[in-house]
């Protein structure tokens, strides 16, 4: 997606240890015009109409999530990382290593939210490594819900986390796959 491509060469900055800093517009500022543009073409991708509902993972998934979600029509849920004294019933849960805290974490979800009947899209603002995507995966299956597709607003070409999906045999798009990240320099794959 070239617009979002554009918004990370002129105002993302790649720090230290290949991390893209794009919360300007995708992860703490919200440019919703630009999610508005995502949800758009996620659903030019993936069939939108037979899906039953939005699963990403706390927090920075869930404004994208949020905006696909009402676009499609369909729930948004959301997968906790700390169980509340306000969470009722039996819980989905997978430990993951998030590479954003540099700790381990675990993903919760109700057994009210997601259930067999459902098929579910997962959609996230960020992939590296794939271990939260991994994290939501494993929820799915739990559920017995069917997964549709994961959609991605960029991912880090240059860690494992998509190759590691896509041989799972798992439909995963990606918006934009950057391939190289130098402060000075930012590579992205062509679109396939």
């Amino acid at each position: 997606m070239e617009q979002l491509k554009k918004r990370i060469v002129e105002e993302g900055r790649i720090l230290p240890g290949g991390i893209v800093k794009v919360d300007g517009f995708l992860n703490h500022r919200i440019d919703t015009s630009l999610m508005d543009a995502m949800a758009d073409e996620f659903a030019k991708y993936f069939d939108t109409k037979n899906i039953t509902m939005i699963l990403t993972a706390e927090a920075s998934g869930i404004a994208l999530a949020t905006i696909c979600a009402q676009k499609y029509g369909v729930p948004m849920v959301f997968a906790k990382k700390a169980k509340s004294d306000n969470i009722e019933g039996g819980l989905y849960h997978s430990d993951i290593f998030s590479y954003t805290y540099r700790k381990k974490v675990t993903l919760l979800v109700s057994q009210n939210w997601i259930g067999k009947d459902d098929r579910v899209l997962i959609i996230d603002d960020f992939m590296a490594n794939g271990c939260a995507v991994r994290g939501l995966i494993d929820i799915v299956e739990q559920s017995g819900a069917e997964l549709v597709g994961i959609g991605i607003a960029v991912e880090k070409g240059f860690q494992e986390g998509g190759k590691t999906i896509r041989e799972m045999g798992i439909d995963l798009h990606s918006l934009a796959i950057i391939d190289e990240a130098e402060p000075d320099h930012i590579v992205f794959r062509d679109a396939t």
